[in-house]
């Protein structure tokens, strides 16, 4: 079992990354793999009831890795952590099958108060370096969050979101569907198309509706009937 589970996470590695240029270094030198199976060791104890030596051991992966995963967290298959760096998995968060997240970003909760208080991810979610998402929310299957965003709310299937507060943008209808291939991989989690804030958006479009009031105003006034 541990074996096919590394055999898997190492596939998945290699598929997507196109700097895994063997098995060798992925298993190596990647220490989004190294994270995950900290974490399994450190899940498997917590759920025997030895809550200190779960920490305890959580606690050495975040030490050897610089991503800190909390030993209750869920995780699911094939989940890729690039770079790493810096990212958090709170208690309750719970992360779905080949979801790949970026360096700096953070599942975390808005509470102190016991429960579930920290973010669901879906099934293939791309979420950008040093995203943030916040709370009991619902990321939904093929989501994206764009690097840096800030994310309090629920984000249906399929959509990208980004800025602060992260708001939704356009997305070729094609990312769309339940279970996309793997040419549909937005690096980031943000096309390039669609990088612009949707209130930057807003506020260049009414530049140019400006702009172009006062070249018609400036039009009318050099005409002869202004005169």
């Amino acid at each position: 079992m541990a074996f096919m589970f590394l055999r898997e996470a190492i596939g998945a590695y290699r598929q997507r990354d196109p700097a895994a240029r063997s098995w060798v270094t992925v298993l190596l030198c990647y220490p989004g793999l190294h994270a995950v199976l900290w974490h399994r060791a450190a899940h498997r104890l917590w759920h025997r009831g030895l809550f200190l030596p779960a920490r305890f051991t959580a606690h050495l992966g975040r030490f050897f890795t610089g991503i800190e995963i909390h030993p209750a967290a869920r995780i699911g298959r094939r989940l890729i952590i690039d770079h790493g760096m810096g990212v958090v998995i709170g208690e309750t968060a719970e992360v779905g099958d080949d979801v790949y997240l970026y360096h700096q970003v953070t599942l975390g909760g808005t509470s102190s108060e016991r429960g579930k208080r920290h973010p669901t991810v879906g099934n293939g979610v791309i979420i950008g370096a040093g995203a943030k998402v916040l709370g009991n929310i619902l990321i939904g299957d093929n989501a994206r969050v764009g690097a840096n965003a800030v994310v309090v709310q629920a984000v249906a299937a399929g959509v990208t979101v980004v800025g602060i507060p992260a708001r939704p943008v356009e997305r070729d209808p094609v990312q769309r569907r339940t279970a996309p291939p793997p040419a549909s991989f937005v690096a980031y989690g943000t096309p390039c198309e669609e990088t612009l804030d949707p209130l930057v958006r807003n506020v260049e479009a009414l530049r140019a509706e400006m702009l172009a009031l006062e070249a018609r105003v400036s039009a009318l006034q050099r005409s002869p009937a202004a005169e």
